[in-house]
């Protein structure tokens, strides 16, 4: 199955309306991404389920990770846990999902947070904190990545860019999740995308952390090996000293993960590396294979 001996895809979205929530917040995505996601929809997978489903078995994923979102008090829209854990359910133990909480509902959050894990079987937390319009570093989130810690769960931080003009980018920052990380030793982070334009600084702040991962999603994989486009360093340090941090999305339906995963081969990775970036890293963000050893 195009040469992948294990794939972990961290960043898809099944075609189903629960999945889809009218987010007029969004608009400015749908020019920026216009081309790569009608490429993506050639494949059929974008608008069928079946199609879809079909797509993950036939490039033989072990796991595709899928992420609730609640932005009721920012956007007043959700994809709710329920939506997630439904689905992974119902498709069985390749989808693996992680939660959506509004930090702005307080305890509330923390509650749904707990609920989300312990009784729905979601796998992490999805904080995309342009959404929320809060820093990650807000004392609001706080509680979030206690609990996080406390049921050895990992989590997920949009970093960099975000093209929603309702909201400032600076909430992408990668020294916002320096702070997190001095403040909670131990949480695992993926900071995905991969922080452009401060790739450098979120390069610096992976380095210092042990524990926080880059996830190259929602990026065209090619880019990274791409003159001037401010993605190089992250090829650079991603097969040498962050080799074991860097971890693959394909961002369906940006992107088709046939079209990203042959991105990702055109990088030049020795084969070692590809395997962590395309699965390794992700199963130990994930703690699968202790599991699996357990």
């Amino acid at each position: 199955a195009l040469g992948v001996t294990m794939l972990i895809d961290f960043s898809s979205r099944p075609p189903a309306p629960s999945f889809n929530a009218a987010a007029p917040h969004l608009q400015n995505y749908r020019r920026i991404y216009a081309a790569s996601e009608t490429r993506s929809a050639e494949t059929g997978a974008t608008s069928d389920i079946d199609a879809y489903l079909s797509l993950y078995e036939e490039i033989g994923a072990r796991h595709v990770v899928l992420k609730a979102r609640d932005v009721e008090t920012t956007f007043g829209f959700k994809i709710a846990n329920e939506t997630v854990a439904d689905f992974c359910k119902a498709q069985g133990p390749r989808y693996l999902g992680f939660a959506g909480v509004d930090p702005h509902k307080g305890a509330a959050a923390v509650a749904e947070f707990d609920h989300a894990i312990r009784n729905l079987g979601l796998r992490g937390l999805n904080i995309q904190c342009f959404e929320l319009k809060l820093r990650p570093n807000d004392p609001l989130l706080f509680p979030l990545y206690e609990k996080a810690l406390e049921l050895d769960v990992p989590v997920n931080i949009h970093c960099g860019i975000n093209f929603s003009t309702a909201t400032p980018m600076s909430y992408g920052r990668p020294e916002y999740l320096d702070e997190v990380m001095v403040a909670f030793p131990g949480l695992r982070v993926c900071a995905s995308p991969p922080g452009w334009p401060w790739v450098t600084e979120l390069i610096g702040v992976s380095w210092r952390h042990p524990t926080l991962y880059i996830g190259v999603l929602a990026v065209r994989p090619k880019l990274l090996a791409k003159a001037h486009s401010g993605y190089e360093p992250l090829l650079q340090y991603g097969r040498s000293i962050l080799k074991d941090k860097i971890i693959f999305g394909s961002s369906f339906p940006m992107m088709s993960p046939v079209d990203a995963i042959a991105e990702v081969d055109g990088l030049g990775l020795d084969a070692d590396i590809r395997q962590k970036w395309l699965h390794d890293n992700a199963a130990r963000f994930l703690k699968l294979d202790s599991e699996a050893r357990g």
